[in-house]
């Protein structure tokens, strides 16, 4: 079942996409029902009873409860969820360029504020510097996830979409410290040491308004048999920039939900996206060669079982504003 947030004639609505992959509006399928969510996030948590709705829209709806594809305003699946969690450097193909790197999976926070539906126009602005894309697979929980076993991990997963994790490298090589951090000795914890290390913060890098994009819709969890094989593709501007499979994913996706589940409790709607699929594409293009200041719009993704989203791009020539007091 494919699940959608989308603003029809200035309302936010939830739908559901029938076998003509048409949006089908449920407050107009379900018209007499009076406490029908009207987010998605308290639509996932009717658990089994939200997709029984959905199942019943499906066969009862009338034409009029058919959204026409032009008056969709497509918006991400989930618009605000409680927090994103990308999964870094986790496709096996960048190994070989690690340095050092932990033996666990590593992930940052993105805010909602960067989510944008699909067909948006992604607006970037030309004092970002050097962006590209990163085409994601995206877990949505379903429940509350504290303490969860790799072993039952999936059962916490209402559904999957589309992420495009959008980075912005110069922004990541500006916000670099190279420095001495200090901490307490081993071995007297009365006495502070110092340790050089490299850090870059992901605020601005991963977290910039148009940096992320979620959809078209939300795959129930009963459709992907295996998230673990799933055909991924990315083509800027026409071209294909990686050809890849989550199958080259150095943690699987239980194993994701169950180490982040260790630290931070996740809640219905809360977003995971797993990590970029960035094998390069036959003619050896690469997603870091997708520069949008160069290369322009669409970016279109591609997942097996869930879809493609595919998004304009504008490109606003400005300079940044007058930031400091002096």
């Amino acid at each position: 079942m494919k699940l959608v947030s989308f603003n029809y004639r200035n309302l936010d609505r939830i739908g559901v996409i029938n076998d003509k992959f048409q949006v089908v509006d449920l407050a107009l399928a379900l018209p007499l029902l009076n406490d029908l969510p009207t987010n998605m996030i308290d639509y996932i948590r009717l658990g089994g009873d939200g997709l029984a709705l959905a199942r019943k829209a499906l066969e009862t709806a009338s034409s009029s409860a058919i959204i026409p594809d032009d008056e969709v305003v497509w918006q991400p699946p989930v618009p605000r969820p409680g927090k994103i969690c990308g999964v870094a450097l986790n496709n096996s193909a960048s190994n070989s360029r690690k340095i050092s790197a932990p033996e666990h999976p590593a992930f940052f926070l993105k805010p909602a504020s960067c989510l944008v539906g699909h067909g948006q126009p992604l607006v970037m602005r030309s004092y970002y510097g050097s962006m590209h894309p990163e085409p994601e697979l995206a877990m949505i929980i379903g429940k509350k996830a504290r303490d969860v076993d790799a072993a039952d991990a999936l059962e916490y997963i209402y559904g999957y979409s589309i992420f495009n994790d959008i980075t912005g490298n110069e922004m990541r090589a500006a916000d670099l410290f190279h420095y001495q951090a200090l901490y307490a000795a081993k071995d007297d914890p009365n006495k502070i040491e110092q340790r050089e290390q490299h850090l870059s913060y992901a605020g601005r890098y991963k977290g910039t308004d148009n940096f992320g994009v979620l959809g078209p819709w939300l795959v129930t969890r009963d459709e992907v048999e295996n998230p673990d094989n799933l055909a991924v593709t990315c083509k800027v501007s026409g071209e294909t920039v990686a050809e890849d499979n989550t199958c080259y994913y150095n943690y699987k996706v239980a194993e994701i939900l169950s180490f982040i589940s260790q630290f931070q409790t996740l809640n219905p709607g809360d977003v995971i996206s797993c990590g970029t699929a960035f094998k390069p594409s036959a003619n050896r293009k690469s997603i870091h060669q997708a520069n949008f200041l160069v290369t322009g719009g669409p970016v279109e993704i591609s997942i097996e079982k869930l879809g493609t989203q595919c998004n304009p791009i504008i490109v606003e020539q400005r300079t940044i504003g007058k930031w400091r007091l002096k």
